[in-house]
């Protein structure tokens, strides 16, 4: 589970890191990451804000309990990576169909390859 300073949990949140941040797509899932001017508006300012991240599962996944299923794989690789990711930044996963019959190690593998391309480690 998150806690709830990592949680993207506004509209607007989850708007600005896809319309305005990188994107690294994969066969699993597709990863936004927005890192500079991501800070959050509610927060006092001299606090270095933590990473936060949101995710999307839609129907096209599956049923409720798969998709679920999916979010809760997806939260608990997140939360492994979030010392990974800059102070700040909004990062949003969305999971694509494929994601409903993969393992815990396919969806970690995908979401390890886009961090290293929008963080900058590795390249396609």
């Amino acid at each position: 589970m998150l806690s709830p300073g990592n949680r993207l949990r506004r509209r607007e949140d989850f708007a600005s890191a896809v319309r305005r941040g990188r994107r690294a797509g994969r066969p699993l899932l597709v990863v936004h990451l927005r890192t500079s001017g991501a800070t959050d508006p509610h927060e006092p300012g001299d606090v270095d804000p933590s990473p936060r991240a949101g995710f999307v599962v839609s129907k096209a996944v599956g049923i409720a309990v798969v998709r679920n299923r999916v979010k809760r794989r997806l939260r608990h690789l997140v939360r492994d990576r979030l010392a990974q990711l800059p102070a700040g930044s909004l990062v949003v996963v969305r999971a694509l169909p494929g994601a409903a019959d993969a393992g815990v190690d396919e969806l970690a593998r995908d979401l390890d390859a886009a961090l290293a391309r929008l963080l900058g480690g590795v390249a396609r």
